[in-house]
């Protein structure tokens, strides 16, 4: 099933075939749509699409072998700068698993021409976009930056390539080997998050580079040394094994002696060969089980297959897109839709540099028998190796693929990873025309010799069914690598000093236009020309705050029906058709609003729309499809007692709002057992005609095409909508929000190798309110990187993998909200921590000159980055409409922020924030955390996961 899905971090952040096999829910679908059957919708050729994506860039390689890709994008006066070093965990050896990504987190530590955090000194450029990763076959670091930022950007980069390793001694180390071991526990810790370790080791040999997983074993953290992870860096971050990449607002002609003037003086360093690694088989398959806390049995089958580069790669690709990746998928159709025996299937290919990993996985549905649900997927998969795909099915995922292409170069850093990627594993960046070229011309008799040759071989299949774990391997008290052993002294190298940052010019958001259709409905629209795309939110003032007290969860229940079925399409058609144009419809919902989406290449606006409309204004709500949505849904309500986040996102809104509000009940929208049990068919297409109805929807839109195009097709999708005949929905908000007081709310979760802390309490103001100041103000205290409470349980203690306090910008009262993942034997002490941080910002030490400076830079100078592509902007136009906001926001907000002084950001967060109000859900292991929680003298209240 196409699953109405939430992020973990959108939720902590929210408080704002051959044989198509159509099963009973089909069929009834089709019985209450009647005969008419719609036509086909026209796309575009894939080959015409493909023609459509071009990557111009040139290329130079300095003395010290440092190769530099420039991309030339005028669009915004931003530049991308992505530094990819060739070396990943595949590289790593024995005994030293998880080194790569710890020297990751080491890189952020600060230079020797740049010392303290390298993320504090960036957030003063304006930076987006900035992270690093690492992965199997590569590390790499990036940021956007304002185009006036670049140079003193290039130094820092250059700084920590060249000139590091003064910077990187054994507290830094100490810190940042916990700060990763809490990423490890923060992953574990999820539903399922075992399972990626015992693949690993079944699929590959004892020696295998790729048998480990990144992230790295705890023992082996433990262990790393100093003088260890030091040799890292000089044997692995030569300029001669890296490849930088500027794109954006700048040509070659500028590039080069820029790159000369900041890396040319780094001398070289040993070059990297990538291990080399066969892709083994299989002596016989392997039959395992792991227990896990989790709802669901989860039944999957993996292969070995060959890497990226491989002729079978893109065939192999295709291969799981159709059997279990498209929502028309085999899989979909034949165990969730048709004998309804799953409720959620997926296949993948996973490719690296020199193997791939061929996924398939299903979540049985409760109550059915896993052993009979894995033999029917076994059969599945046989019957789809042996006769393969349609070459209408190969040709859906081709345009599905190129489409999401095409709208993934909005962003210079996504141009900028492309060719990246292509001149580090083919050394050549263009590699992404091959492989666009690849999908465009393959057919079913090489997707079906692919599969023939790779997935007949021995499969490993393993069960992760409800029950126990194992004991976790948790890190040592005293980690070996901690202990402090004499290291050579590294001579730091002077050079001209760090280049300043010139003026960055004020944010040009493109002018809103405005329409009304002929039955009334608002359009909102702007225009952004960077790649031919459109998008599409047709918005209706809903959300979850829109359930009644007694139907919770009718909203997400509703939405999950619309594209299950319309009065002239099945579901399956539904899929089909979104694949066949390369569009994606979806709908969902925040607690204030609800949207109907679609973004696709704008050649196939007119039937992206027809579809689209189809979608709002035609729902089946077919008896069949409720009943399967029904067990899915309360699926997913078990899934969610098992996983922190959702658990937590459960428990604090009746606790701080109080169970009358409308904001008094669970983030996720999912309701309960009981309400999602009861619902009628009749209560579902109530709640439709309340709340989606062209009498409470407005249309926003960005597209490449001027409005006086785009407005006649939305009046041919959406012109004669007319209002149904039933009252429109309305939302109280008239119950007074309770006082509280600080207490503790457990939530026992046995076996929690970390702790989720989710506490707050709702502020005395509203989102449409003028907020600046205090989320000003609030960058400092909780919702930046370098905020008091994160460089405290972080970057100072190491408890934590992150911790972040939000404003979340509801509609109405807003909720102030602290989301702090920590290791388990650390939950009391953090939470005392988090206290006493709070406190002392609100009480006696405020934002510092030096805070403010850094929050106005990095608040003013981000707005280019921060608004470069069309789903940005759309995001913009909706937020505007949603607080009340006049058109021209955006734009004021540098010059507004630049006024803003340390007095108003300290009254504006003293006024509203109250900690001593503060409600703590912790979700933990209650044997391990409630002694520590005990402590700080705050009642406590323990609660079973079900509650």
């Amino acid at each position: 099933m196409r699953a109405r899905l939430v992020s973990l971090a959108a939720l902590l952040a929210v408080v704002a075939p051959s044989m198509t096999v159509v099963g009973p829910a089909a069929a009834q679908t089709a019985a209450v749509a009647g005969v008419n059957q719609a036509p086909d919708l026209p796309a575009a050729p894939v080959a015409d699409l493909v023609s459509r994506v071009n990557i111009p860039w040139s290329r130079f390689v300095l003395d010290n072998g440092l190769t530099v890709i420039v991309h030339e994008d005028r669009k915004a006066p931003v530049v991308a700068v992505s530094v990819w070093y060739n070396v990943g965990s595949k590289d790593e050896p024995a005994g030293s698993t998880g080194f790569a990504h710890l020297f990751e987190h080491l890189m952020f530590g600060g230079s020797e021409n740049a010392p303290g955090s390298y993320l504090g000194r960036m957030r003063n450029l304006g930076p987006s976009n900035l992270n690093g990763t690492t992965w199997f076959d590569r590390t790499n670091y990036f940021q956007t930056v304002p185009t006036p930022a670049l140079e003193q950007a290039l130094f820092l980069e250059s700084d920590r390539m060249g000139y590091l390793l003064g910077e990187v001694g054994q507290e830094v180390l100490d810190l940042q080997r916990g700060v990763v071991q809490n990423e490890k526990r923060q992953g574990d810790n999820q539903p399922y998050g075992l399972f990626e370790y015992a693949q690993l080791e079944a699929l590959f040999p004892e020696g295998h580079p790729y048998r480990h997983a990144t992230i790295g074993s705890m023992a082996d953290l433990d262990a790393a040394s100093l003088e260890t992870v030091r040799n890292w860096f000089r044997e692995n971050y030569g300029p001669n094994n890296a490849i930088v990449v500027l794109s954006g607002d700048i040509d070659e002609t500028t590039a080069r002696p820029l790159m000369e003037r900041y890396f040319g003086g780094i001398p070289r360093g040993p070059v990297n060969t990538p291990a080399e690694a066969e892709v083994p088989t299989l002596a016989a398959p392997v039959v395992a089980t792991m227990h896990d806390r989790v709802a669901n049995t989860r039944l999957t089958r993996s292969w070995a297959v060959p890497g990226l580069l491989s002729d079978d790669a893109v065939p192999l690709s295709v291969a799981a897109s159709v059997l279990g990746g498209l929502a028309s998928s085999r899989l979909d159709n034949q165990l969730v839709r048709g004998e309804q025996t799953a409720v959620a299937v997926t296949s993948a290919l996973s490719d690296f540099h020199r193997i791939g990993i061929f996924d398939i996985s299903v979540d049985v549905k409760p109550g059915q028998d896993a052993a009979e649900v894995g033999r029917r997927l076994d059969a599945i998969v046989a019957d789809f190796i042996a006769r393969g795909p349609t070459e209408e099915e190969v040709a859906r995922v081709a345009t599905r693929y190129v489409s999401g292409r095409i709208q993934s170069l909005e962003q210079v850093n996504g141009k900028a990873n492309v060719l990246a990627e292509g001149q580090l594993y083919a050394g050549d960046p263009d590699h992404y025309r091959k492989e666009l070229a690849e999908y465009a011309s393959v057919t079913p008799a090489q997707v079906t010799a692919a599969m023939q040759r790779w997935l007949t071989r021995p499969v490993f299949d393993m069960t992760i069914a409800p029950g126990e774990r194992e004991a976790y391997a948790e890190a040592a008290a005293s980690p070996s690598g901690a202990a402090p052993v004499p290291a050579a002294e590294i001579q730091r190298v002077a050079r001209d000093p760090m280049p300043a940052i010139g003026q960055v010019p004020d944010l040009q958001f493109p002018a809103v236009e405005r329409a009304t259709l002929s039955n009334g409905i608002k359009v909102v629209y702007a225009q952004v020309d960077t790649v031919p795309v459109t998008r599409v939110a047709v918005e209706f003032d809903a959300g979850y705050a829109a359930d009644r007290a007694d139907r919770l969860g009718a909203q997400a229940m509703m939405l999950d029906l619309l594209d299950e079925g319309t009065t002239t399409r099945d579901a399956n058609q539904l899929a089909e058709e979104e694949e066949r144009l390369g569009a994606s419809v979806s709908v969902s919902a925040s607690m204030d609003r609800t949207a109907a989406e679609l973004a696709t290449v704008t050649a196939n606006l007119t039937p992206g729309l027809t579809l689209l409309s189809d979608v709002v204004r035609n729902p089946a709500f077919a008896p069949a499809e409720i009943e399967r949505i029904r067990a899915a849904r309360l699926s997913g309500l078990a899934s969610e007692r098992t996983n922190p986040g959702a658990i937590a996102a459960r428990a604090l809104p009746p606790l701080i709002y109080g169970e009358a509000s409308p904001y008094g009940r669970s983030f996720t929208g999912s309701g309960d057992e009981a309400t999602i049990s009861a619902l009628t068919r009749a209560d579902l297409v109530a709640t439709h005609e309340a709340w989606v109805r062209p009498d409470n929807a407005t249309i926003f839109i960005v597209s490449d095409l001027p409005l006086a195009q785009v407005t006649p097709q939305l009046e041919a999708a959406f012109g004669d909508w007319r209002a149904p005949s039933a009252a429109k929905g309305t939302k109280d908000f008239a119950a007074a929000v309770p006082a509280t007081t600080s207490r503790i709310v457990l939530i026992d979760r046995p076996q929690s190798p970390q702790s989720l802390i989710y506490g707050g309490a709702v502020l005395p103001v509203s989102g449409t309110d003028d907020l600046l100041a205090l989320n000003a103000a609030n960058a400092t205290l909780g919702s930046d990187f370098l905020s008091r409470i994160n460089s405290d349980l972080r970057e100072t203690k190491g408890w934590s993998y992150g911790v972040r306090g939000n404003a979340n910008m509801l509609e109405h009262r807003v909720p102030y909200i602290v989301n702090a993942p920590v290791q388990a034997n650390r939950t009391g002490e953090s939470i005392a921590a988090l206290i006493a941080q709070y406190d002392r910002f609100l009480q006696t030490d405020g934002v510092t000159p030096q805070e403010l400076e850094r929050t106005i830079n990095g608040n003013t100078r981000s707005l280019a980055g921060g608004f470069e592509t069309s789903g940005q902007i759309l995001g913009a136009l909706r937020s505007n409409a949603l607080y009340g906001r006049p058109d021209d926001y955006q734009t004021t907000l540098a010059s507004r922020t630049r006024a803003l002084t340390a007095a108003q950001l300290d009254a504006a967060a003293r006024e509203v924030i109250h900690p001593e109000g503060f409600v703590w859900v912790v979700v933990g292991d209650a044997s391990v955390v409630k002694p520590q929680l005990e402590t700080l003298g705050l009642p406590i209240e323990v609660r079973p996961t079900t509650q």
